[in-house]
């Protein structure tokens, strides 16, 4: 499997769940409002024998009147309209704002990806409604509920016999996270109950998740799991460590495979 991680930059998010561009060069932490979390924005491509996945899909910023998401795939050379699968974790605005695309000419959302077929949990979109701004943008979703392209999702299950899906909560009550098993490989992509790679080996409750005993007992029981069968884990909110392979470290490290 080939991963390319899909960057939108670096941001800043506090209380108002305001995301602001961040230059790790030139800004200070210390200068943001109190409590402001230093995260990457970070969708995934996974390229297969049978498919061109698409791990969650950003925050849906344009450049140039261009989709940066699309940018992002072309300049790693994939056409958007190759893309055959879009996996999602979970709804919230920084993970789902790809998903759709506005026409500047009807002012109606149409789907930014017309060849793929979207995976998402049906309660989860129904949370969506439910709990509105500023976590979710329903005006961005509202085309999920119709489209003959979306295949909802109940709670876990396989998907072509080599993506396993299964419904955690924890960060949100109906996050999902994904499996991808092919050539004796494992990539795992726990969305935002496994945002970032140091999260996995400290044990913390975070007050912004749902559950967040839940999310710490999942990271370590996932980092265990992880370590033993080499899994390759993807961070969608790591601003250094993107993809981390359990079976590079023992490559490095000169153990059997």
């Amino acid at each position: 499997m080939k991963i390319i991680p899909l960057s939108e930059g670096a941001f800043t998010v506090d209380k108002s769940k305001k995301f602001v561009p961040f230059d790790k060069a030139t800004d200070e932490l210390q200068q943001r409002t109190a409590g402001s979390l230093l995260v990457e924005v970070q969708p995934f491509a996974v390229q297969t024998a049978h498919d061109v996945l698409l791990l969650d899909t950003g925050l849906g910023f344009d450049e140039n009147g261009v989709l940066q998401l699309h940018q992002n795939l072309i300049r790693a050379g994939i056409q958007p309209s190759s893309v055959t699968k879009i996996l999602m974790s979970h709804l919230h605005k920084d993970h789902s704002g790809g998903l759709s695309q506005k026409n500047s000419r009807t002012n109606l959302y149409g789907l930014s990806f017309p060849g793929a077929t979207y995976y998402i949990q049906k309660k989860e979109l129904d949370f969506a409604f439910e709990k509105g701004f500023p976590s979710y943008i329903t005006e961005e979703l509202d085309i999920l509920k119709t489209s003959s392209q979306v295949v909802f999702l109940d709670g876990d299950g396989i998907l072509d016999g080599y993506i396993r899906y299964e419904m955690t909560g924890a960060h949100c009550p109906f996050h999902q996270v994904f499996w991808i098993g092919e050539n004796q490989e494992k990539v795992f992509f726990g969305g935002d109950v496994a945002p970032q790679y140091m999260q996995m080996k400290s044990r913390f409750i975070a007050k912004y998740d749902y559950d967040g005993k839940k999310c710490m007992e999942l990271r370590k029981q996932w980092w265990l799991q992880g370590e033993k069968e080499k899994w390759t884990f993807l961070f969608y909110h790591d601003i250094k460590t993107p993809v981390f392979s359990h079976r590079q470290t023992d490559d490095v490290n000169g153990n059997a495979q």
